[in-house]
């Protein structure tokens, strides 16, 4: 006869033990909450409904469903956040609704809190939960007294259903939520980019063409009182500032280059991508395949993608040839302006953090463009942008009175 001794390997946890488990324990604690929380929601959403659907003849009516739609957002916080703590469910808050004074006006705002998706969602999560509540609130609580073996099981299924209405009701608004917080953060991009190129734009003219501009006012000061001394010593003096003069008017073009080319504004992407490529120290072929030109600010992204990108390839690639290809797919509201940029070089580049292959990512995702970097190592590298197409604005030439 043999007798089963207790040891590591039969040591199982026991359904006592599982209800009070810190899960099961908290999926409890919400079943029970339940039942007051959601009498509190249901009658503050009829007293909300019933009220201002009454006083909609009055110039109150309409004011009153959007402040009573606001307070119903609150609650759907604080049942995001009863969830979190209670059930683990992760739930993005939805985006704040604009007040009167950032959306236009009053009856903009007004117009916006009416028909706000996330409140009323939030309205019939509430409708629909007390019934809910009811039978969670009831089986948590006999439970704990009569059917406590199996509870944890129980429990874990209702607050699963919890889980779904939590997850299904009171999310953002899906796509539309989710946009709207992708461009806030592209926004902010956008915003460190352009400041980043006012205090690079601010530093090359200091440290550049200014100073060399100062040492140039004091180079023909010097000249021009020994003009009479030393006639000799002036015209070396103005010798040397007339090619101090000449350096600076270089610096001063290289940076206007940088800040937009004058070829690209004449000529369009296919001359400037042109003369840029004439620059590196790698052939560079160019095909641009382009049948109208696109808007200035997405020619301007472009022109200086693929001019950081050929940069990236003359000091880092070690490369004998690369191709430059320019052109527009689909049409339409789906048009797209597509860059691809290749080299035979030694591959290996990252799109890690801190690189600048992550600041030009940085720059097409805050404009809703696509950034792909192909690098194999030995095999070169090619790099795929994909930007939105926008029509370029035709100007009307100033007519005559």
């Amino acid at each position: 006869m043999s007798v089963n001794t207790p040891g590591p390997d039969n040591d199982r946890p026991s359904p006592v033990r599982a209800v009070f488990s810190v899960d099961t324990c908290k999926e409890i604690g919400y079943a029970l909450a339940n039942l007051p929380v959601t009498i509190i929601g249901f009658v503050y959403t009829v007293f909300m409904i019933s009220t201002a659907g009454g006083m909609s003849v009055t110039v109150v009516g309409l004011p009153l469903l959007a402040g009573g739609l606001y307070l119903s957002r609150l609650t759907g916080r604080f049942e995001r956040a009863r969830a979190r703590m209670l059930l683990g469910v992760r739930v993005d808050e939805p985006s704040p609704l604009p007040g009167p004074g950032r959306s236009g006006g009053f009856f903009v705002w007004l117009w916006a809190a009416i028909k706000d998706p996330v409140a009323w969602r939030t309205v019939l999560f509430h409708l629909i939960r007390l019934p809910w509540g009811v039978l969670t609130f009831t089986v948590a609580l006999t439970g704990l007294f009569v059917l406590w073996p199996v509870l944890p099981w129980v429990m874990r299924g209702m607050a699963n259903a919890d889980r779904a209405m939590v997850k299904g009701l009171l999310s953002p608004s899906d796509e539309l939520e989710r946009r709207i917080a992708e461009l806030e953060s592209d926004r902010g991009v956008v915003v460190d980019t352009a400041a980043a190129d006012l205090r690079r734009i601010e530093r090359d003219l200091h440290d550049g063409a200014q100073a060399r501009l100062v040492a140039l006012a004091m180079d023909l000061g010097l000249a021009k009182e020994k003009l009479t001394e030393d006639p000799q010593a002036a015209a070396r003096m103005v010798d040397e500032a007339h090619g101090e003069v000449k350096i600076a008017l270089q610096e001063l073009r290289d940076l206007a280059r940088g800040i937009h080319p004058a070829v690209l504004t004449d000529r369009g992407l296919d001359a400037a991508l042109s003369a840029i490529a004439s620059r590196c120290t790698v052939p560079v072929h160019v095909t641009v395949d382009l049948t109208t030109r696109p808007a200035e600010a997405i020619e301007g992204i472009a022109y200086f993608t693929v001019s950081e990108l050929l940069q990236n390839i003359s000091k880092h690639a070690s490369a004998r040839r690369a191709e430059v290809e320019v052109w527009q797919s689909g049409s339409g509201a789906r048009a797209r302006l597509m860059l691809r940029v290749t080299d035979d070089g030694r591959g290996g580049a990252q799109l890690g953090a801190g690189s600048g292959l992550a600041g030009l990512a940085e720059r097409l995702d805050a404009v809703d463009g696509v950034f792909v970097v192909d690098s194999p190592e030995g095999s070169g590298t090619t790099v795929t942008a994909e930007l939105p197409w926008r029509d370029r604005m035709v100007t009307a030439a100033p007519g005559r009175g």
